[in-house]
């Protein structure tokens, strides 16, 4: 990952990335949240966060196999009977979701010299800037993430 930027605080992506948000708390809700945005596939970056974030927009079909994907693997490895770590700063008309990795939830609040962990995922119609102190990933989400893009 490159240097962090040190300057972010007016950058549209940091302050969204700061704003307020509302948790998707039970599994329905984010079949309609994932639905919301399957109906307006334009515009969305998807960013895996700690990897380098994407220039361009992913297309319809990269869109389309994304949810899906994230979708099994947050109901598979977040064996809970609520949902609880997916935000959305509007559920009824999304243009910013942070998808937190179920294996990295940490706490939800800052505690002293432990910040909350940073989501694993973005989606986003602003487009992504490298996020500071982003922790890279684990070896088994990037082989993870690789096999959804087929990259080397």
């Amino acid at each position: 990952m490159g240097k962090p930027n040190t300057d972010l605080s007016n950058h549209p992506y940091f302050k969204t990335f700061n704003g307020a948000f509302s948790g998707v708390l039970r599994w329905q809700q984010l079949d309609e949240l994932w639905q919301r945005v399957q109906a307006d596939p334009e515009d969305w970056y998807i960013y895996a966060v700690g990897d380098t974030p994407p220039e361009s927009v992913a297309s319809s079909e990269e869109l389309n196999k994304f949810i899906p994907e994230i979708d099994q693997l947050l109901h598979t490895e977040h064996e809970e009977d609520y949902c609880g770590i997916v935000y959305a700063d509007n559920r009824e008309t999304p243009s910013f979701i942070k998808i937190f990795d179920p294996n990295n939830v940490g706490t939800s609040c800052s505690s002293g010299n432990h910040p909350p962990p940073l989501p694993g995922w973005i989606l986003s119609k602003i487009k992504p800037i490298d996020l500071p102190n982003a922790f890279p990933q684990t070896g088994s989400r990037k082989r993870w993430w690789n096999k959804i893009f087929l990259k080397a």
